[in-house]
């Protein structure tokens, strides 16, 4: 079914939009910190729903409900093991690795801040981590790239490979122009998009079948057991899917919007603002995959979509339900879910690409407004290697997405926790951590050992390389000890782990 005017309408104001905040970006662009940082000038709001929008890429509005749609509520521990993994990377790492950053020679990217820690005068844990990011983050935007191509193949009746191309330069155009702050602010008015989408379509699904107890009858009808959150399920399956949540502790590019920070005390708003979008959204993906089982078991002569494709529920619901004008927009919201991500993904490729090897290694003298194009440029080449990634049809997100999401879960969720809390960490225990849960997430998804979602042995193995190889290795200098505890200090002074959240904190508008 193609895209009616209104739509199609509602879809280029949307696109023009961002556009026209990207050359506000642009304009708000003078170096390269700011172009990849924004020069740490984010407040609470704009962190809270940037690193939210950015952490849920078309998988929250495609990948999710279809999983849902599918397997009914046992797909939801994965929602599950994302909540409590987003609260505690909130609460003990945001605020440190804000101030340790900033600490350590004003680190702008993970690379940055990895060689900084650890006085890595060789330069290896940088070209080690960004080898890392280039790899799992080029298959990560190509999950957002097949994301955005369903999309569009199903609002315009576009060919699938004409698709790719236009879904992935519509983002590439304001990442390209505005950089950081251009990606900040489309998240924020993206985030607000895809809750109002994801709060109204299962009320209108609910609906649209007689209210929750008849809709509820008709889901035991169409799909018995899609109420047992056990259905199927035994234990290594439940650990696998609740195994999501460690993910958070080494993605990029949500911890780069901690270090980006205006600073620690904006931390605990941004995580109350951040939490309460985040359970929203996400039990609003699940609704809409669960509700939908009722809606389409009851409409079989509507189904067409969602049997070739259950990652198309939202889309259906979408264009079935809503008056074209607010459908255009419900649409809009997966796109913004899609873009929000893929952007902050194509832009710390770009830092890594720019900042941690042509900056450090090629042209060390380099000015700043050579930097910030070359960084322009590099974000046009990793989306179309991404593009050539995505070119076959039957591409999955979800799959593509726990991928790589496994892979910087496992190669940066353990370095990053364990240099934040322990200063008897070193820089061959950092290499040898991340080599390993790398490699183990490499050979395990190969071989799929147990049917063990391959984060969990790539994190625990990671962290038992990082202690065994610090504990058997020469202890850190007296400047990175003096350094560990001067941010101990500065959180201990804030409150604890996180950011003291007393009446005092409070009256002063942190």
């Amino acid at each position: 079914m193609n895209a009616d005017l209104p739509t199609t309408i509602t879809f280029a104001i949307y696109l023009l939009a961002m556009l026209l905040i990207g050359w506000l970006g642009w304009r708000a662009t003078s170096n390269l910190s700011d172009y990849i940082l924004g020069g740490r000038s984010l407040g609470s709001v704009v962190t809270a729903l940037s690193a939210g929008a950015s952490d849920m890429s078309g998988w929250l509005l495609m990948g999710l409900p279809g999983a849902v749609f599918l397997s009914g509520l046992s797909a939801s521990w994965i929602a599950i093991g994302l909540c409590i993994g987003a609260w505690l990377n909130w609460r003990f790492v945001a605020a440190r690795l804000r101030i340790y950053t900033e600490k350590v020679g004003n680190a702008l990217t993970l690379p940055d801040y990895f060689t900084n820690r650890f006085e890595d005068r060789s330069h290896l844990l940088r070209i080690v981590t960004a080898l890392v990011i280039l790899v799992f983050f080029t298959i990560y935007c190509a999950s957002g790239v097949v994301a955005g191509a369903r999309l569009f193949e199903s609002m315009f009746g576009m060919d699938y490979r004409l698709a790719l191309w236009v879904g992935a330069f519509a983002t590439m155009a304001y990442v390209f122009i505005g950089g950081f702050l251009a990606v900040s602010w489309t998240d924020t008015l993206q985030a607000s998009l895809m809750i109002t989408a994801l709060i109204l379509a299962p009320l209108m699904v609910i609906h649209a079948d007689g209210g929750v107890a008849a809709s509820s009858a008709a889901i035991d009808a169409a799909r018995p057991g899609a109420f047992d959150m056990l259905a199927s399920l035994d234990t290594i399956a439940i650990v696998s899917l609740l195994a999501w949540g460690l993910g958070y502790f080494g993605q990029p590019h949500i911890l780069v919007r901690f270090m980006a920070a205006q600073s620690a005390r904006t931390i605990p708003t941004a995580r109350r603002i951040g939490m309460t979008w985040m359970v929203l959204c996400l039990g609003g993906a699940v609704a809409v995959g669960l509700f939908g089982i009722s809606y389409f078991g009851q409409r079989p002569e509507l189904a067409a979509g969602v049997a070739g494709n259950a990652e198309t529920v939202f889309l259906e619901v979408a264009k079935l339900l809503f008056n074209p004008w607010i459908g255009g927009i419900l649409l809009a919201a997966v796109l913004a879910a899609i873009m929000s991500t893929l952007s902050c993904q194509l832009l710390v490729c770009s830092s890594a690409l720019t900042q941690d090897l042509y900056k450090a290694f090629l042209r060390r003298d380099a000015g700043q407004r050579e930097l910030v194009w070359f960084g322009r440029a590099m974000v046009l080449a990793v989306t179309v290697v991404a593009i050539l990634i995505a070119r076959d049809p039957d591409s999955r997100v979800l799959s593509m997405v726990s991928y790589a999401w496994a892979g910087f879960g496992a190669a940066f969720g353990p370095l990053v926790l364990l240099s934040l809390v322990w200063p008897r960490m070193t820089r061959n225990g950092a290499l040898a951590g991340m080599v390993v849960g790398a490699a183990t997430v490499l050979v395990w998804q190969h071989y799929q050992w147990f049917k063990l979602y391959e984060m969990v042995p790539g994190f625990l193995l990671a962290t038992l390389a990082i202690v065994v190889v610090s504990l058997l290795g020469k202890p850190p200098s007296a400047r990175q000890l003096e350094i560990h505890e001067e941010v101990d200090r500065e959180i201990g002074g804030l409150g604890g782990p996180g950011v003291r959240e007393d009446a005092a904190a409070n009256a002063a508008g942190i």
